[in-house]
């Protein structure tokens, strides 16, 4: 069997079978050819034995998943050591994944450092550096000068005052900030009331001045020979291009942020690993090919599209099967007027007129030939 040969059968086989292979090819002393119909005879079995003839396996998928999930606890919790980071798991969270939530409970990110870096000193700057802060972090007094209507901002660290001032002036608008003895003075640019005045403060104080936007907290954290920061509050493009950070394995586990940075396959990646995680933090065991499954018609698409009535459901070519999910009278109603057909080719729709179901033996007609009686 020749090197381009064996490298095609070991795309199509696991490891594990290509080992197993060459120790059998070793005890019986098979020559190149007979190892090479051994291969295909391995492949060929195994591409059999994947799934029955008509076997439902999205049925079996979602009682699979759907089933254990009964079991979840509707919990949040926090990371032991962690600073009390408060991460949602459970079934919320298998609920965030499946649905596809643009909006997180708690967006995460698990940064690690490239090699030259990986080290607790460079870990806890890169932490330090990333977090968010705000003027409102940094200050230690505020207040409102109403005989001048300005707004005076005392800072913890006063040799800062030249830099913040002027990003102040950057982000808030028709406002002059500079340093007055030891102070910031904020000066609106028109004549405003106080209330007026006390927004310009609220806008003021809410000014980034430092770190990644949305990243509120970051924990360092020591798995194996590496260091991690886990943070809460996620964007991974700003992240990955620091030059501490490691790109290749640095993730999070927002899916569409994912797919915007690092493509489709990588958030069918994400949706996959979080939901087999959240699941075994609850101590259930769900094998990973229906996880697999889910995750591949989640985004077959090559977009990121949820499992309920706006995603994968809503999307069925039977009208009855997406009447039979939610917002029946929406889609029979559509349907007539569209004057779509039903062709019942599904499962769902079958059931609901009480016919056979195209799967199992019910896929297949049997065909007698009888005999002519003379």
């Amino acid at each position: 069997m020749s090197e381009e040969s064996q490298t095609s059968y070991s795309d199509k086989l696991p490891n594990k079978f290509m080992e197993q292979i060459e120790e059998v090819a070793k005890t019986k002393r098979l020559n190149k050819e007979q190892k090479g119909k051994l291969t295909e005879e391995v492949i060929k079995v195994m591409e059999e034995r994947k799934f029955e003839p008509g076997e439902v396996i999205g049925i079996i998928t979602a009682q699979s998943i759907s089933e254990p999930s009964t079991q979840m606890t509707m919990r949040t919790y926090h990371f032991a050591g962690t600073a009390g980071m408060k991460v949602t798991y459970g079934l919320p969270r298998l609920m965030e994944i499946f649905d596809a939530k643009k909006e997180l409970e708690t967006p995460m990110m698990t940064i690690l450092l490239k090699k030259d870096f990986n080290n607790v000193e460079t870990a806890k700057k890169l932490a330090e550096y990333i977090v968010e802060k705000k003027l409102a972090a940094i200050t230690k007094s505020v207040s409102l000068n109403l005989n001048d209507m300005t707004i005076e901002v005392e800072l913890t660290d006063k040799k800062r005052e030249n830099s913040v001032a002027k990003i102040i002036k950057e982000f808030v608008k028709d406002v002059d900030a500079k340093p007055v003895r030891d102070k910031i003075v904020i000066t609106p640019r028109t004549e405003l009331d106080i209330k007026e005045l006390q927004k310009v403060k609220d806008k003021a104080m809410n000014v980034k001045i430092e770190g990644i936007s949305g990243v509120q907290n970051a924990v360092v954290r020591r798995e194996g020979e590496d260091w991690i920061i886990n943070t809460i509050g996620t964007d991974l493009d700003s992240v990955i291009k620091l030059k501490d950070v490691d790109e290749k394995r640095t993730i999070s586990n927002d899916i569409y942020e994912v797919a915007k940075v690092f493509g489709i396959e990588a958030a069918r990646n994400v949706i996959m690993v979080e939901a087999l995680k959240t699941l075994q933090e609850q101590g259930l065991d769900v094998d990973v090919r229906y996880i697999m499954l889910v995750g591949d018609i989640m985004t077959f698409s090559g977009e990121v599209n949820s499992i309920g009535r706006y995603g994968v459901a809503g999307s069925k070519t039977s009208i009855l099967a997406r009447a039979a999910f939610e917002e029946t009278i929406k889609h029979l109603v559509r349907a007539s007027i569209r004057n779509e057909a039903d062709e019942f080719k599904g499962i769902f729709e079958n059931v609901m007129i009480g016919q056979v179901i195209p799967s199992g033996t019910g896929m297949f007609d049997l065909i007698a030939k009888r005999e002519e009686q003379s």
